[in-house]
């Protein structure tokens, strides 16, 4: 019956040691999975938050875009039609938009193509 013991005891003890390692594990995963590109998409919008100016072409996080008018602290005018500007937050900023950049003109693809 003692060995019995003493064989539940150290077992136990292996038990609780892959316990703690599963957690370690657990902790780790979330943190590298959830956590930190959390932080990675915080600090990106802190980033375009503050650089936001006059003439930048944005979305917002309702889905509107718009030219940005003027510019305050905490809000910004967006200019989302000709002659209509609302005044929103910073924060509700989604991203810029961007033109996209076109490496060849409309002449140049015409004279590549072969017939």
């Amino acid at each position: 019956m003692t060995l019995a013991l003493m064989a539940a005891g150290s077992s136990s003890g292996g038990s609780s040691t892959a316990l703690l390692v599963s957690l370690v594990l657990m902790v780790a995963v979330f943190y590298f999975l959830l956590i930190r590109p959390q932080q990675r998409r915080a600090r990106s919008q802190r980033e375009l938050v503050s650089e936001l100016g006059v003439g930048d072409e944005v979305v917002t996080v309702g889905g509107m875009f718009g030219t940005i008018r003027a510019v305050d602290d905490e809000s910004v005018s967006v200019e989302v039609s000709p002659g209509t500007e609302i005044r929103m937050l910073k924060s509700a900023i989604l991203r810029k938009t961007v033109e996209p950049y076109e490496d060849e003109s409309p002449a140049d693809e015409e004279a590549g193509e072969t017939s």
